[in-house]
């Protein structure tokens, strides 16, 4: 698609690296500064889609800088702002090699797993006679070890994560309370816009001086699912498919297409007019889960967008 972003080059004043993730593309500066751009890359079953999805860089970036300001007063976070609407900019810190997944309703992955007869998910018991979308008793923690680019994230449990030394004790059990805390915030924040907040990952790392430190993105539709809490219990009773707001939509159009992301599989075309209803699904999310108008940047050349707000915010900071 025209007038989208699915990858940089930028050269930044001071910089050091870059990193290309699933979907952001992660600069390291000077100063112990890290600058993050959303592309408008989509990401599914661990697999980039070839086309890029007009004005879902910017969605995510503006929900996550959103989000983290409405957590701030809970969990630190790595935030410090947002020159441009791809753009995030904060603090450098060593990320934890686990996504802390927390669930509060049986769908999605877990749903899936549950249906093969599975009652145990990350070694964390589910009870029996669920059906899916129901709600847990209370929301479980069902961690995943973070995976490079095009390689599947693993589920893991509490124990192996210790047995291995990829968290310490002490650490892991300040992401447990994290976790819960952020999840209770935000479905709080849900409820307020008449959504259930169903599941969300959470990532972490730590700064130089050993501060534990939110990072990535929060309650985006990227990280989280969502129900519209109106009719939720009357579907549930009628064993009716859930009315969702994440990118749930796109697996199941994968699914449908015979994709799941494993050996052997074709990755299904998708026609610009398709991708075009995924953006006005990703711009429906926004407004929904955020409560305001979106308001659509100019992408009539993104990168010198990009470029001179970058440039505009250090020339501030300097000065």
């Amino acid at each position: 698609m025209k007038n989208t972003i699915i990858k940089t080059d930028f050269k930044f004043p001071g910089q050091k690296s870059v990193y290309h993730g699933k979907v952001r593309e992660v600069y390291t500066l000077e100063n112990d500064t890290l600058l993050m751009v959303a592309t408008d890359r989509l990401s599914a079953f661990d697999v980039v889609m070839p086309k890029g999805i007009p004005y879902k860089g910017q969605i995510l970036n503006q929900i996550a800088t959103k989000m983290m300001r409405d957590t701030e007063d809970l969990v630190p976070n790595w935030l410090t702002a947002t020159p441009d609407p791809n753009v995030a900019i904060g603090e450098a810190c060593e990320p934890f090699k686990v996504e802390m997944v927390i669930r509060g309703y049986l769908s999605g992955h877990a749903a899936r797993e549950y249906k093969t007869g599975k009652r145990a998910l990350c070694g964390v018991a589910m009870p029996d006679g669920m059906k899916e979308n129901d709600k847990f008793p209370a929301p479980i923690i069902t961690p995943a070890t973070k995976a490079e680019m095009g390689d599947h994230d693993e589920d893991i449990s509490r124990e192996e994560i210790l047995k291995r030394g990829i968290v310490s004790e002490k650490d892991y059990l300040q992401l447990e309370d994290y976790t819960r805390k952020l999840f209770q915030r935000g479905s709080e924040i849900a409820a307020n816009r008449g959504l259930i907040l169903v599941d969300t990952k959470y990532e972490f790392g730590k700064t130089k001086n050993g501060k534990i430190v939110l990072i990535d993105e929060i309650h985006t539709p990227d990280s989280s699912r969502y129900f519209y809490a109106e009719g939720y219990e009357e579907r549930q009773k009628n064993n009716e498919p859930q009315k969702q707001l994440s990118k749930e939509f796109v697996r199941q159009w994968l699914i449908q297409n015979g994709f799941q992301g494993l050996e052997g599989q074709k990755l299904p075309v998708m026609s610009d007019e398709y991708i075009e209803t995924v953006s006005e699904r990703y711009i429906e999310l926004y407004e929904n889960i955020t409560g305001q108008k979106f308001e659509k940047a100019d992408v009539s050349d993104i990168e010198k967008r990009i470029l001179d707000n970058v440039s505009k915010y250090f020339a501030s900071v300097k000065s």
